[in-house]
């Protein structure tokens, strides 16, 4: 392996017996049988449901809008003009 691969890698050890903090081996092959994946995957997945879980998925911004930002939108959107939208989705009775 080369020095790059061996810096991206970790070293995995599975637990005696299934707890609140980890699993055995056992476990984790009979969750990538019935996933259908290597034992690898099935770590990979479980990691990715966990990082979606508990990760924010988003970047966090700076804040609220400034004034200035503000000024910009209402400049850059037509104001004058009055839109509505009509729905077919509710049935409406005609006059």
């Amino acid at each position: 392996m080369s020095a790059r691969s061996q810096n991206n890698q970790i070293a995995f050890r599975y637990r005696a017996v299934d707890s609140a903090t980890g699993v055995s081996r056992k476990t984790a092959k009979r969750l990538a049988a019935q996933l259908g994946v290597d034992e690898t995957q099935a770590i990979h997945q479980a990691l990715h449901e966990l990082a979606v879980r508990v990760l924010p998925q988003y970047e966090q911004d700076d804040g609220p809008l400034t004034a200035a930002q503000l000024r910009q939108i209402k400049k850059a959107v037509p104001q004058s003009t009055k839109r509505s939208v009509r729905s077919s989705l509710i049935e409406t009775e005609s006059a």
